[in-house]
């Protein structure tokens, strides 16, 4: 039997929407015939690629592997004659969302030249949970998540890990007693104030349990809900603080900050790629999520 380029189609269309009814609908078609050309497609494969489910379909691992073989000819195939027949999605800039700091600090330089080459972008600053309900919902086109999507219809990709260091002024960590810091614990740094991103000290609570294997009780002295402000804050000798190495690359080559210990195994974290399997994607959006994948090897 040969495949009709119409199944693999519809195949895109029920993997990524999760449902044979959402499927027909987007793609104009009844139910029934959106369930007959994927039978069509598996008994020419001669493999099932969709396990029914009461309120939806769950994938094979067949169809993980045919998915990944076919959604970009047909995706590039359904822009050229969205194209062809005056409708463009290209024509709308690119949506993208992500962490304040590494959005300005890494991914804004490291699409310059795209942006040259004629691509429209448009961003926004906010938390991962926020903006990945906001992916769900079609707001964006891609996410770029501090925490690992969940959701059935995204799907994502890791993008690079960032790495975690307990930090202090040049001037402040003089006064401190380093020596005695990875072996006595973080007591010996006394009441010197912290400074956080969030009241709840996140990151700086993660960092304690991870390299001191402690529980953090202390209340942050100043809350700054931007790591750069908590940067700075640490450059004036204000009191330490966690931040991501890529953030303060700079200060701590030149000696501007200083970190308080080097644990064998520091904290990390990662990011990834997040995009929806609910609508076709934007014509550049594969472009940019290679790019990234690139360019993210040089950030950390």
């Amino acid at each position: 039997m040969s495949v009709q380029l119409g199944w693999v189609r519809t195949f895109v269309a029920v993997y990524r929407l999760g449902s044979f009814t959402k499927a027909a609908h987007q793609l104009g078609l009844s139910q029934p015939a959106v369930t007959h050309q994927i039978r069509n497609l598996e008994q020419a494969m001669g493999r099932s690629l969709f396990e029914r489910l009461p309120h939806g379909a769950q994938p094979t691992q067949a169809a993980d592997g045919l998915i990944r073989e076919v959604q970009g000819p047909i995706d590039l195939l359904s822009h050229a004659v969205d194209r062809a027949f005056g409708d463009d999605p290209a024509a709308r800039p690119l949506t993208v969302a992500g962490p304040v700091e590494l959005t300005t600090t890494r991914v804004i330089p490291a699409i310059s030249d795209l942006a040259s080459d004629g691509m429209r972008l448009n961003f926004t600053f906010g938390l991962a949970d926020d903006l990945l309900d906001r992916l769900e919902d079609d707001e964006f086109d891609l996410v770029i998540s501090t925490v690992r999507p969940r959701g059935r219809r995204v799907t994502a990709t890791p993008l690079v890990d960032e790495e975690f260091v307990l930090v202090a002024s040049a001037e402040l960590a003089g006064q401190l007693p380093l020596d005695r810091l990875a072996t006595e614990g973080p007591d010996v740094l006394g009441d010197i104030p912290m400074i956080s991103y969030a009241e709840s000290l996140p990151i700086i609570r993660r960092y304690w349990h991870t390299v001191f294997d402690r529980s953090l009780t202390t209340p942050p002295a100043l809350v700054i809900p931007d790591l750069r402000g908590a940067l700075a804050a640490v450059k004036s000798s204000a009191g330490i603080s966690v931040l991501p190495t890529y953030l303060c690359a700079e200060e701590l080559a030149d000696g501007g900050i200083t970190p308080l210990i080097e644990p064998e195994i520091p904290p990390l974290n990662t990011f990834y790629l997040a995009t929806r399997r609910g609508s076709p994607p934007h014509p550049d959006l594969t472009l940019l999520h290679g790019h990234l994948l690139m360019k993210a090897q040089l950030w950390i």
